[in-house]
């Protein structure tokens, strides 16, 4: 029954940078399994980075050496740093959480595990 709000999407060109923030609502921020999602549109939502109750992060092969995901338990937030970005155009980035003990490697694999969802910060790139 978490609560999470996106924050810090926008548009930039192609090698850009952006950090995006979620705000988690939670009893306990710090019992949460929590990660990143991407969408395409016309695709799947894929997983682009998770991160562990123990603060241990887990990166999508394609995202891999680009993106950053961290929290900051003492702030309730979930962050994701995005370096060198593709001329993808419109991408709509959300944040998902979860009660649980996985890790993060495991947790790529289940997007199942997380069920409570933001509304998503829309990221723009352009060539």
């Amino acid at each position: 029954q978490e609560q999470l709000v996106e924050s810090g999407g926008g548009s930039v060109q192609a090698g850009g940078s952006l950090n995006l923030s979620c705000v988690v609502h939670a009893y306990r921020f710090d019992s949460l399994v929590l990660a990143w999602f991407r969408q395409v549109p016309g695709t799947e939502r894929e997983i682009v980075a998770t991160i562990g109750r123990d603060g241990m992060p887990g990166y999508a092969d394609s995202v891999k050496g680009r993106f950053t995901i961290s929290k900051d338990d003492a702030k309730n937030t979930l962050y994701l740093q995005l370096n060198d970005l593709k001329p993808d155009g419109t991408e709509l980035f959300v944040c998902g959480g979860g009660r649980g003990s996985w890790g993060a490697p495991w947790l790529l694999r289940t997007p199942s595990a997380f069920l409570s969802w933001g509304q998503g910060t829309q990221v723009t790139v352009s060539s």
